[in-house]
């Protein structure tokens, strides 16, 4: 592949990293999906380029870094999704106490998202 090619699909690439951080920000999950499959032809294609001319070098690296902030934001988001989860799966209900000053475990299973009334 010559340097012009290589170098129009490091664009392209540059490109479609930055629409599928876009789409994961405004939840347009079809959009991020069509710029997930986009990347990953480009990234085939490009697997084949066995040596990157030196003028190519620095956007190649600006990609890198965009892949891994993508990257860091899908990884935050997610473990900020976990850790709502666990809210809403402790118990809301805490231990009462019993005649005899010990405490009794609640019926309530705690679950705010379990679907029953």
């Amino acid at each position: 592949m010559d340097r012009a090619t290589t170098r129009s699909y490091l664009v392209r690439l540059r490109q479609v990293i930055l629409e599928e951080r876009a789409c994961a920000k405004a939840l347009d999950m079809a959009g991020m999906q069509t710029a997930m499959a986009t990347k990953e032809e480009i990234i085939q294609i490009l697997a084949h380029v066995r040596h990157l001319d030196d003028a190519d070098k620095p956007l190649a690296a600006e990609i890198r870094a965009e892949n891994r902030r993508n990257a860091f934001l899908f990884k935050s988001t997610l473990g900020w999704i976990r850790q709502t989860m666990e809210f809403f799966g402790r118990r809301t209900v805490p231990s009462t106490y019993s005649q005899a000053a010990g405490t009794v475990n609640t019926q309530i299973n705690g679950r705010l998202l379990s679907g029953s009334v």
